[in-house]
């Protein structure tokens, strides 16, 4: 007797879109006041900047040339070369094309502008999350059902945050993009559980993608650190906010909610878990997993000593990403076939290239 195996998907947990001009064509008419301009650094010809409302605001733009990707994967001894056309979404089907290559069936798309502050006015707030959040769903529509995404809301218009999350539900969202700082807020503020109440509700994690919301906080690390800031002023608060999430009774509030760390690696969970297990009086064990009982899952890289983390945290809470389309310290665009020939079972690694994700995202 002969028996099938159904063939489950690899997901890439952390892939990205580039934000370029159109993504601000979705823009109501009476809201192109608001567009973000490109400006040219004065000291760098290679770097430009997005401007809103007068100001340099979020993540600089990608104008990174082919040629100094290329570069790049040389310098960091990683393959993170990906054609322009293909990271900028300009053509969809060399993306799908490409990610087929790479062993991919699913990237699921994060934000690279909101990494930063973008704006403090509510009404540009919500005209740049809305315009963003529809040229994704543009792209969900021309992915065959291989690009989900995680959506952008307006957190200084709570109200429009909840319009924001019903329509990306409804056009291939997957979960809803939170920074572990918010302006002057940490994410838990009360504030915020009117979001976190309709996520539950639609079945829609919540994702903190490296990022800092705070510019004080973000400036004050960036002219401190020898590395302009990078591990430091966003790394660090992805971290902090998980240590939060084990420490206050958020989860609880919202049983059914999942949470999601993404681009911060993982070697850092068994530190946090001891951190938590010496405040709580409790040792970490397979009774006592808080990863497990607060429902929140990390994202890992190649160089993580998996052995070590299955051995601390379990095998059902990590997942990997490749970090599409940026050429950063976690850039690695083999991720998935470099792991694949790593030292875990079959079994082990198909929960974190597969049945981790999709339970993650609920696809």
């Amino acid at each position: 007797m002969t028996t099938t195996q159904t063939k489950i998907a690899v997901i890439d947990a952390d892939a990205h879109v580039i934000e370029t001009e159109r993504t601000w064509d979705y823009l109501e008419p009476s809201e192109m006041k608001f567009r973000p301009q490109i400006i040219q650094s004065a000291s760098n010809p290679n770097v430009r900047y997005w401007l809103i409302d007068g100001k340099i605001a979020g993540l600089r733009t990608a104008a990174t040339s082919d040629e100094q990707f290329a570069k790049n994967s040389t310098t960091a001894l990683r393959n993170i070369s990906v054609d322009a056309a293909a990271r900028k979404m300009e053509d969809i089907d060399l993306r799908l094309d490409h990610m087929t290559e790479l062993g991919i069936d699913i990237e699921v798309l994060h934000n690279s502008l909101w990494i930063e502050q973008v704006t403090r006015r509510p009404d540009i707030d919500v005209a740049l999350c809305r315009s963003w959040n529809r040229w994704l769903a543009d792209i969900w529509r021309e992915g065959k059902g291989r690009l989900r995404w995680t959506c952008v809301v307006p957190t200084l218009d709570i109200d429009a945050a909840k319009e924001e999350v019903r329509f990306s539900k409804l056009n291939g969202a997957v979960g809803v993009c939170m920074q572990p700082f918010a302006g002057e807020l940490m994410m838990f503020d009360p504030l915020f559980f009117p979001i976190y109440a309709l996520a539950e509700e639609l079945d829609l994690p919540i994702i903190v993608h490296i990022a800092n919301g705070n510019p004080d906080f973000v400036e004050i690390l960036r002219t401190r650190y020898t590395d302009g800031g990078g591990f430091a002023a966003f790394r660090v608060p992805t971290v902090l906010a998980c240590f939060d999430l084990l420490r206050n009774d958020v989860a609880e509030r919202f049983p059914r909610l999942r949470w999601g760390f993404v681009e911060t690696s993982a070697q850092w969970v068994p530190w946090v878990m001891n951190e938590i297990a010496r405040r709580n009086g409790e040792r970490y064990s397979a009774q006592y997993n808080p990863f497990v009982t607060k429902n929140i899952y990390v994202t890992t890289q190649t160089d993580d000593d998996h052995a070590y983390l299955i051995q601390k945290m379990g095998e059902d809470r990590l997942v990997i990403g490749t970090d599409y389309g940026h050429a950063d310290p976690s850039s690695e665009l083999d991720a998935i076939a470099i792991f694949r020939r790593g030292e875990l079972s079959d079994d082990q690694k198909s929960k974190i290239l597969a049945t981790n994700p999709a339970r993650l995202y609920g696809l």
